[in-house]
């Protein structure tokens, strides 16, 4: 009564303004004192001792002292205990300082949490521990804003350098034409500077933001509890103190605790127990074994949430390809450089020998007589002209043709169900020439279920298991119900029943319960467990050593993979329950069983018991109590895990894109072939003396010489464990091979490491598989794999797409204002209407190209080689075609665009740089195919392309006809606009031609 009276009290205090509530509040203190006092009195025995709390899954007793400490805290707790102290319990790791407290048992009571049921887990309870002892959630570093991206963006070397154009450009305009004519001149390239920086800034600023909402979807884990005697999944954010955690291998410790029950629990290999180390550890991983522990810090209190307060991650890393890019950006800047240097050379040298002429035609430079303020006024002209070549010759749309691709590639990948972890993933896939997959959940349905049952040598059909002696289904019932780690539940006689844990714990549960009437609950009652060997992937088995109540005896139960388990076995019992002995031709027959349901795709699972003497258990010198040899075999069952729809299609897929698939799995070797059989990895005439199939052992004792030699030729592993997976990435990587793995387990992490690509599973995924791989894939098919392969591909061939347009613009701007430069001393396209250029053609254009959907044809080319150039030939044909049409168009406007118009020099300015950005509008859709003739193929389906392709002309024509002052043109005629129009659509017809050339 006392303790619900304080946390009611506790929980609407907390709620209330404290100041507004004192007086209030000091009534219900002394209230409550007096019935606590009360309590005390008439509950204290006649010989007095000291209080201490009853022992209760309910209620906790609390002391008019620890009252009174409670007051003074930030959230008033009802608990006898502190934060502080389960912090100091945990971090210290000292058991002497536990068992002074009164051991876990005491601190569970404490913490009102039965061993069994867990807590209450109701919405009041939850809330009240988290005002108590705070929320399983880390301080994140604050997000950067659109400014630290902008100020990002001033420190980048092309923008320094058009900062610095644009000064000079703004001085030397201010010098000659004076502070309004001069601001047009130069601050209109500010103008444009600021806009390319804001663009920039503004789509990093984008960028930065996906990533954290991707971080939100990685973070919800769920992981199981045990509340109101209910085991639950719940997110690890709602995890509070005092709750029971079930662990198992692979999963991370989701808060500190202590460990309350459990068997060959290893927390980072560190073995977990009552005696010596009871300390779990926030962010540790469970190397092998299961167990249950109880929570005593969340969130910001664990030792990981101090070792997160002081990490600020950073997720601006640099891809490979971002890092070639700079690279050729930098390249293509030190030819433009040098450019600028030559022509400022030429029209120096050619001032100052006289070979300069007015608008007049007078000699612009005669020794003696031009004035010193002529001199600079023309020499100022001259650097505005190489000014003007670097700013055209920097192609700063490239870093941002990258981000905006991947940003989108990665929202995209998001809704076809893989999530990407790390952006250098996104090109390497596309680059992939094998992929190493797992069978189970990832090419199979994860969804398994007892489809054969065999006893002795005779299969039980459904419905007659009545047939089977109910000795030998006694046995099932203990060897299922004690040697697992899952686990049933029912809410009440008559509901449905529930089952956890792994696949195949879920499947054979769900068949004892169902089919041979196991009552768990009872098994449970009814025996001691002694001795727990946890499943691992090298034995591939599981055993328990147990006391029967009723007689005193003691039993040992296996469980695990078939042809393992019948090689420890020296029996079996037929369905009279007789023993039979287990000799050569018997042993043969049960070979033959396990192989018929193998290659029928069944996973066969072997049920193993001996009964031992107590005095054989304690003789035993090698400390383990649990006997693997001289078994009787119980039974086989096979359990069914279907193929998941789409898997051969995709399969195929990859095949086609000249990907070798290579499955690697722990199941037998005909199992392992009917699998890949089914699924197209396999043709039906491959098997062993191919090449083709091998088996893990078989694998790892090749010599390395001998490795690298068959590695190419095997499609399928069998019976394989981690090392052999991790064995293969390393060879097939050392032949040049560009290699992607999935993998699910902890044991996984070190192949996924090692690995060009890591695709994790979502959903059979452990914490460490996750936190090793680049990718997850959200739904573990591998029909979502093959779609990451073509989405990597579909990145690296936009990228592709947008060098190609860029490149043109560039090469094309540069030689014609150079030769124009040199020639005429003028530059047909002024700085500010060739940044306008670049705005419009690398962000619209990147944009318009990024967006690109990835295409059946991607999937038919080989896949890209590591050392494959980023500009290939077929590239440099279409740049140099197209760069060369545009460069003689336009520099014939140049010189003789007055006579063939019959306009002035500033309408024939206007004519070049019209014709100019129409001609890269117009390239835009020869820039959608970098090889096929057809450019509008499929151009219906990009809304985005055509609607900006439709923005692109409208801001040229406000550009051209409404910014007159802004970008230094004249209004055009309609005559004009379509002699425009036409020049550029010529380009059609040179990309459909250029490109019949091989």
């Amino acid at each position: 009564m006392t303790s619900i009276l304080r946390r009611n009290f506790d929980c609407y205090e907390v709620s209330l303004n404290a100041p507004a509530m004192h007086k209030f509040a000091k009534q219900w203190r002394l209230a409550f004192a007096t019935i606590n006092c009360s309590r005390a009195i008439t509950t204290c025995p006649k010989k007095a001792k000291k209080l201490s709390p009853r022992k209760s899954p309910s209620y906790a007793s609390i002391s008019i002292h620890d009252l009174v400490l409670s007051t003074s805290s930030d959230h008033p707790s009802y608990f006898d205990i502190d934060q502080s102290q389960l912090t100091k319990l945990v971090k210290d790791k000292e058991l002497g300082h536990l068992q002074e407290f009164g051991g876990v048992q005491k601190v569970a009571s404490t913490l009102e949490t039965d061993f069994s049921a867990g807590i209450n887990g109701d919405p009041d309870d939850v809330s009240c521990r988290q005002n108590a002892f705070g929320i399983n959630s880390y301080k994140k570093p604050p997000a950067k804003s659109f400014f630290h991206f902008v100020v990002e963006a001033f420190k980048d070397l092309t923008i320094m350098i058009l900062l610095v154009c644009a000064g000079l450009s703004l001085g030397f305009g201010i010098k000659e034409d004076g502070v309004k004519e001069g601001w047009y001149d130069g601050g209109s390239i500010f103008v444009a500077v600021f806009l390319v920086i804001a663009v920039s800034a503004g789509s990093n600023y984008r960028q930065n933001r996906q990533f954290e909402k991707l971080s939100q979807v990685s973070g919800n884990i769920l992981i199981d509890v045990i509340r109101k005697g209910r085991r639950q999944q719940v997110s690890i954010f709602e995890i509070v103190v005092g709750d029971v955690v079930c662990l198992k291998i692979g999963d991370q410790v989701p808060a500190d605790g202590l460990f309350l029950d459990g068997h060959s629990l290893q927390s980072d290999h560190v073995e977990v127990n009552h005696k010596e180390n009871p300390f779990l550890f926030s962010g540790t991983k469970v190397a092998d074994g299961y167990g249950q522990m109880l929570v005593t810090s969340v969130g910001m209190n664990t030792t990981w949430g101090e070792m997160m307060s002081l990490i600020s991650r950073d997720n601006g890393e640099q891809t490979p390809l971002q890092a070639r890019l700079n690279k050729l950006t930098s390249s293509i800047g030190k030819v433009g450089l040098a450019v600028a240097f030559l022509v400022l050379v030429v029209l120096l040298i050619r001032y100052f020998t006289g070979n300069t002429q007015d608008e007049y035609g007078n000699r612009e430079f005669i020794a003696g007589q031009t004035t010193g303020d002529d001199i600079i006024n023309s020499v100022v002209s001259i650097i505005a002209a190489a000014v003007t070549i670097v700013v055209v010759a920097i192609p700063e749309g490239l870093p941002l043709a990258v981000t905006l691709t991947l940003a989108y590639s990665m929202k995209r990948m998001m809704a076809d169900q893989a999530m990407v972890r790390k952006l250098s993933a996104c090109e390497t896939m596309g680059s992939a020439t094998t992929i190493c997959t797992d069978k189970t959940g990832t090419l199979t349905m994860n969804q398994m279920k007892v489809t054969k049952f065999w006893v002795s040598q005779d299969s039980v059909a459904e419905n007659t298991y009545s047939s089977v002696s109910r000795f030998v289904l006694d046995l099932i019932h203990d060897g299922v119900a004690l040697n697992t780690t899952g686990s049933v539940y029912r809410s009440s006689l008559g509901s449905e029943y529930e089952f956890s844990g792994s696949p195949t714990e879920k499947a054979i549960l769900s068949w004892a319960v169902s089919q041979l009437s196991m009552d768990m609950e009872e098994k449970k009652k009814s025996c001691e467990v002694i001795q727990v060997e946890a499943f691992n992937s090298q034995k591939k088995r599981s055993g328990v050593l147990i006391r029967k109540s009723s007689d005193d005896t003691f039993h040992v139960h296996w469980k695990g993979a078939a042809e393992m388990l019948l090689a420890k076995c020296s029996s079996f019992y037929d369905e009279s329950g007789i023993v039979k002995d287990l000799d050569t031709h018997e042993r043969m027959r049960f070979e033959q069983i396990i192989q018929g349901m193998a290659a029928s795709s069944l996973r066969c699972i072997a049920f193993a018991h001996k009964q031992v003497s107590e005095e054989a258990i304690k003789e035993r010198e090698d400390g383990k109590k649990i006997q693997e040899d001289g078994l009787t075999l119980l039974g086989l069952v096979g359990i069914k895990d279907p193929c998941r729809p789409g898997v051969k299609s995709a399969v195929q897929a990859c095949q086609d894109a000249g990907v070798n698939i290579k499955m690697i799995t722990g199941d037998n070797i005909f199992t392992a072939k009917a699998i890949a059989t089914e699924c197209g990895i396999l043709r039906p005439e491959d098997d062993a003396s191919s090449g083709a199939i091998v088996e893990g052992a078989e694998f790892r004792n090749y010599s390395p010489e001998e490795r690298l030699w068959r590695v190419e030729k095997i499609r399928v592993m069998a019976r394989s464990s981690p090392l052999d997976k991790l064995l293969m990435v390393q060879c097939l990587k050392q032949k040049g091979h560009v290699v992607a793995v999935t993998g699910d387990g902890t044991n996984d992490a070190p192949a996924l490491k090692e690995a060009d690509i890591g695709l994790s599973m979502g959903i059979q995924g452990t914490e460490v598989a996750k936190e090793s791989s680049d990718i997850v894939i959200l739904d573990d098919n591998f029909a979502s794999v093959a779609t990451v392969l073509r989405w990597g591909r579909c990145v690296y061939n936009n990228i592709q797409k947008f060098i190609q347009f860029q490149l043109t613009v560039n090469v094309a701007a540069l030689v014609i204002n150079f030769v124009a430069a040199v020639s005429s001393g003028d530059v047909p396209l002024t700085a500010v209407q060739l940044l306008w250029v670049n705005l419009i053609m690398d962000t619209l254009g990147a944009l318009a190209l990024a967006t690109e959907r990835p295409t059946r044809e991607l999937m038919e080319k080989p896949p890209v080689g590591r050392t494959e150039p980023l500009i290939t030939n077929v590239m440099w044909r279409n740049i140099v075609a197209q760069a060369t049409y545009q460069m003689a168009i336009l520099l014939t406007l140049q010189f003789k665009g007055e006579s063939i118009f019959g306009v002035d020099e500033a309408v024939k300015q206007t004519l070049i740089f019209n014709a100019f950005v129409l001609c890269q509008v117009f390239n835009e859709f020869n820039a959608r195919k970098l090889e096929k003739r057809n450019v509008f193929e499929g151009i219906h389906k990009n809304k985005l392309f055509l609607g900006i392709i439709f923005v692109t002309m409208v801001l040229q024509v406000v550009m051209v006809e409404f910014l007159k002052r802004f970008a230094d043109t004249e209004r055009l005629s309609w005559g004009q606009w379509g002699a425009c129009v036409g020049i550029a659509a010529m380009s059609w017809p040179i990309g459909w031609v250029i490109k019949c050339i091989p």
